[in-house]
């Protein structure tokens, strides 16, 4: 009976090389493929604002785009949003520094939606808010879920997401819009 018993344990398996290594999973790829779809689309719209490239206006008209919208003086705030833009989607994309890319996207997205796209509901064919939602959802799920594997966070504290990092994003990205908004 003792040697039946034996048999019926579960022994422990023996660690290889293949198990000790992280594999990359089908999740890693996908959140790899969220991050890059998301972070280069807003890399590129900051880009259009602060250089003028992909079909964009550039820094000067941007600037007076700001301005007309109550945002003085135009040109600092047309280079905070760019930069915002163009290096949160830059850091989205990489995973690198992932909290605080998913913040500026986060924080300039909000401004989007109180100034400019909120007042044409919901939808994106009235210029509606649909977008910078879709954004700043998945930029706070992003901090939250974290960058996976595929990532330059993966060695950081940070790398690994969590409720901690969601907060941070939101709340940096909510503070600092509501900072540009007070002002």
């Amino acid at each position: 009976m003792k040697r039946i018993g034996e048999r019926l344990r579960a022994s422990p398996t023996p660690e290889t090389a293949a198990q000790a290594r992280p594999s990359v999973s089908a999740g890693d790829c996908g959140l790899l493929l969220i991050r890059l779809a998301v972070g280069l689309i807003m890399a590129g719209h900051g880009a259009q604002k602060l250089f003028g490239i992909f079909g964009g206006p550039g820094l000067a008209a941007t600037g007076r785009g700001f301005a007309a919208l109550g945002y003085h003086p135009g040109r600092v705030y047309a280079v905070t949003g760019g930069l915002s833009e163009f290096l949160g989607g830059l850091g989205l994309a990489a995973g690198l520094f992932t909290p605080l890319a998913a913040a500026a996207l986060i924080g300039v997205m909000i401004n989007a939606m109180v100034t400019v796209t909120s007042l044409h509901g919901l939808w994106d064919f009235n210029g509606g808010m649909e977008y910078s939602i879709c954004i700043t959802a998945v930029a706070l799920a992003v901090a939250a879920i974290g960058p996976g594997r595929l990532s330059l966070d993966l060695p950081f504290r940070w790398g690994k997401g969590g409720w901690r990092e969601a907060a941070f994003a939101l709340g940096l990205g909510g503070a600092g819009a509501a900072l540009v908004l007070a002002l």
